[in-house]
């Protein structure tokens, strides 16, 4: 790609986050009294936040990203493919599901087997020719694939529990992936989601800043799970798994890890609680700005270290960075779990 070329596909770039963000700044604002009278959030033993506090905002994320990813594919002439429209439909279920659970909660049966539905809808729909484990058999790696998709989604709305929590985890993800697909590494397609769920979520952030005056709900969290784990799906069957598991390396780690601890107790799993690592960081003193913080700062360096495995196709580059990744956010999830002073 030459330089007049690269110039010409930044500035569309930069248009289409720019659209999205201006779009869901504007919905929110549109948004907000509807939100403010249906779906507030009242603060509980299990809250982080103190005062009753609107939630919905993914509805503007979510309306934003389609939007503004509809766009932005006729704007760089990237195709609909499949994938994507299955993806977009999946999109639309779980945010379906998402709405519903933040008006009144569903039981667990039902909201789980939505989601599953969705998840699988995605994965069957990924290209045959997309191996992220060639080794395995396609069904048993499809099989895996959806264990780990309704796994992921769930877990980015568990980790959605305190003020820009969400927001420093997405646009670090989402800005690597478009600069993965400017090196040629993704298709256009996936470039223009993240775009747009990125630009979504800078124009979310405003509104969610410590302390955020709207959350986002599982009507956001949700369907940001699944455009996620799709586009790292992507990458992972581009041939940069070590990059496609570095990227939401800390959100894997906390959710994951306190996921076995609650199990190890005999909790119940499906019940709401406090007991992540950034939670629990909140109970020992630390602000939630300081938290976040350290959450992106983490997240731009396992970026980096996923650009590294990109651009370096080396098993021991790869080994090397997950190696430094897993130690840092050891080193993050141990810091969380000391008494600030």
């Amino acid at each position: 790609m030459n330089g007049a070329v690269a110039a010409l596909w930044a500035m569309r770039g930069a248009a289409i986050a720019g659209l999205s963000a201006l779009l869901c700044d504007g919905l929110i604002v549109l948004l907000r009294p509807l939100l403010q009278r249906y779906a507030l959030a009242r603060p509980n033993a299990r809250s982080s936040h103190r005062v009753p506090t609107p939630q919905g905002g993914g509805i503007a994320v979510m309306a934003a990203t389609l939007a503004a990813s509809g766009f932005g594919l006729v704007t760089l002439g990237a195709p609909l493919t499949p994938s994507l429209a299955t993806a977009f439909a999946a999109v639309i279920v779980m945010a379906g599901v998402g709405v519903a659970d933040d008006i009144r909660p569903l039981a667990v049966a039902p909201r789980l087997l939505l989601q599953a539905l969705a998840v699988a809808a995605v994965i069957y729909a990924l290209p045959n020719a997309l191996r992220v484990a060639p080794v395995l058999p396609l069904s048993l790696e499809r099989a895996l694939l959806f264990v780990g998709g309704l796994w992921f989604v769930n877990l980015v709305n568990f980790m959605d529990g305190i003020d820009w929590m969400t927001v420093v985890e997405v646009i670090p993800v989402a800005g690597a992936v478009v600069v993965f697909g400017g090196l040629g590494t993704l298709p256009g397609d996936a470039v223009v989601v993240a775009l747009a769920l990125g630009g979504a979520m800078i124009g979310f952030a405003y509104f969610n800043r410590p302390a955020a005056k709207l959350f986002l709900g599982d009507v956001g969290s949700l369907p940001i799970g699944l455009l996620l784990g799709w586009l790292l799906v992507l990458l992972a069957g581009a041939g940069h798994l070590a990059a496609a598991l570095l990227l939401p390396l800390y959100y894997l780690a906390d959710a994951t890890l306190t996921l076995l601890r609650r199990l190890s107790r005999g909790e119940r799993i499906w019940q709401a609680h406090r007991t992540h690592y950034y939670q629990r960081a909140t109970d020992r003193g630390f602000t939630v700005s300081e938290i976040v913080g350290r959450v992106f700062i983490v997240n731009l360096v396992l970026a980096a270290l996923a650009l590294a495995t990109v651009l370096v196709k080396s098993r021991l580059v790869d080994a090397a960075a997950l190696a430094c990744g897993a130690a840092l956010v050891g080193v993050l999830l141990y810091s969380l779990t000391r008494k600030r002073h």
